[in-house]
């Protein structure tokens, strides 16, 4: 009797798994989502690098958005004009002209330049660092564990033995991943077309600024007076604010600064090439 009912069992289930099966089978043919196939073509043509670069989260999203007209031709920053122009013939319209985004770190306070506060013994990273406020006596300034440098998807960023990161402007694509990664904001995008920078974020008055960095901007207005535009630099929150819809990109407004926080043309000068090839060669 006990086997009976065993078989039974075992008989039953086995029909209601299989029953099962089929109506998942059926439902998974007549439910199943058809991909449109232009969107793998289009990844075929993506660097599929998933940067974030496009403001979306992936290259798949930005493919979806492409075929769905949601998204610029041009808008894979990694890829460039080649991608852009790629997709545009692919897609049967009119490419368009893409414009060069270059990371841009924003402080020059290193471990020479800036005063030492405190001793931070946590966990190495930017973030982490960030919450206790980290070693510079600068609340503003580059904390130095290169999250940054970690978030670079394109080898395009290194740590210096000054505890700053430097970008390459050759290999940088203005993917942003690197902005978005420092807990400061001391990174911004800008076009390539930007040159004239203000490189310190500190907001504190002049004489202070002064005392926790010798590079920080101290408010003198000099650089202000020295633009040959009137309102192309102006002082915001004791920080000399670059406009750059007015502000001539030239180097007349830093020849008087005396920390020398306001610079020009000091992106473009560092390639990969040119910074490696500057490090002191070990001895054999």
């Amino acid at each position: 009797m006990t086997g009976n009912i065993v078989i039974i069992s075992i008989v039953s289930m086995g029909a209601i798994g299989a029953v099962l099966s089929f109506f998942l089978a059926y439902a998974d043919k007549k439910l199943k989502v058809q991909e449109d196939p232009r969107i793998e073509a289009l990844l075929n043509i993506l660097p599929n690098t998933n940067c974030g670069g496009c403001g979306m989260a992936g290259c798949r999203v930005f493919a979806e958005a492409l075929i769905q007209g949601n998204a610029s031709v041009a808008g894979c920053v990694a890829g460039g004009q080649a991608v852009a122009d790629n997709i545009a013939k692919y897609l049967g319209v009119e490419s368009a002209q893409t414009n060069r985004i270059v990371a841009v770190v924003l402080c020059r306070g290193g471990d020479k330049e800036t005063v030492k506060s405190a001793v931070y013994k946590g966990e190495a990273t930017c973030v982490a660092a960030n919450l206790t406020g980290g070693e510079k006596a600068c609340t503003y300034s580059c904390i130095g564990y290169g999250d940054c440098v970690e978030a670079c998807k394109f080898d395009a960023m290194t740590m210096n033995d000054n505890g700053l990161p430097v970008v390459f402007y050759d290999a940088c694509v203005g993917c942003g991943a690197c902005a978005r990664a420092c807990p400061r904001n001391i990174i911004e995008m800008h076009p390539i077309e930007h040159k004239l920078f203000n490189y310190c974020r500190n907001k504190d008055k002049g004489a202070i600024a002064r005392k926790v960095c010798s590079v920080s901007c101290i408010a003198c207005s000099l650089c202000v007076k020295d633009c040959t535009v009137e309102g192309g630099i102006e002082m915001i929150d004791n920080l000399a604010v670059v406009s750059y819809d007015k502000c001539p990109q030239d180097d007349q407004p830093t020849k008087r600064c005396p920390t020398e926080c306001i610079r020009f043309g000091e992106e473009e000068k560092m390639t990969k090439d040119a910074y490696y090839a500057s490090l002191p060669k070990k001895a054999v």
